[in-house]
């Protein structure tokens, strides 16, 4: 007996394109600000109606389920000054930090904005060792300014399991 399957073969989209040297300069940068508590320099980036995203489950709606962060531009600024202030017994001593950017690739572009998704390892060292990896979805927009964070949502490998302290910019 002979079996014959109809395969048809579904269109697969070629790679993206990586994002403008530019923006991926801006993003490395970005990443080496939270890396080194350099967090007034770190909140400078961000536009005014930004908004910064940990989801505890990628498909959740954060109007209606809890997060680890959820920070509009004001909620951002306040993060920062508490940073800033050095009395957070979470971070005492403070986090040495050092985070990885990979695989970038554009989801959606314009003239005015960009969004890249990247893969990201950041190792915290702590008392001890950790490392923190994910996804994270960077919205940049061009401003007379210059590049500004538009957004950036971070997807945790670990989101919805137990989750150590988030007292540093992840």
């Amino acid at each position: 007996m002979t079996v014959t399957a109809d395969v048809t073969q579904a269109a697969v989209p070629g790679p993206l394109p990586v994002p403008d040297p530019d923006v991926a300069a801006f993003l490395y940068y970005e990443a080496r600000l939270a890396d080194e508590a350099r967090y007034s320099e770190w909140e400078q980036l961000w536009d005014d109606d930004a908004l910064y995203w940990v989801p505890m489950h990628p498909e959740d709606d954060p109007r209606t389920r809890l997060s680890y962060i959820y920070d509009n531009r004001n909620r951002i600024k306040s993060r920062v000054a508490q940073l800033n202030t050095g009395n957070r017994h979470a971070q005492t001593p403070p986090s040495v930090m050092r985070r990885v950017l990979g695989n970038m690739e554009v989801l959606a572009a314009d003239e005015e904005t960009v969004t890249v998704a990247s893969n990201f390892v950041l190792v915290e060292y702590r008392h001890e060792q950790r490392t923190w990896a994910g996804r994270v979805v960077h919205t940049v927009r061009r401003t007379p300014a210059g590049l500004r964070l538009a957004g950036k949502t971070v997807h945790l490998v670990s989101a919805g399991g137990p989750v150590n302290t988030l007292a540093f910019l992840i």
